[in-house]
């Protein structure tokens, strides 16, 4: 069960921290990706890039916990 919680963890802080890293190569936006306004500027928030980018991140992490 700890080891869940932990690639659970990972994932989820790999995707938040990854975020600004993915927006900056500003990808196609696919369905689950969320865009807004913030004043006249139009930022695209690339969920589904950043949850993919830190699943590999959980999996490189079991790889080399074995």
């Amino acid at each position: 069960m700890a080891k869940l919680g932990i690639m659970l963890v990972i994932l989820v802080l790999g995707a938040a921290i990854l975020s600004p890293v993915i927006m900056a190569f500003e990808p196609e936006p696919i369905p689950g990706d969320f865009s807004f306004m913030y004043g006249h500027t139009h930022i695209a928030v690339p969920v589904l890039w950043s949850l993919c980018a830190s699943g590999v991140l959980a999996l490189f992490y079991a790889f080399m916990k074995r």
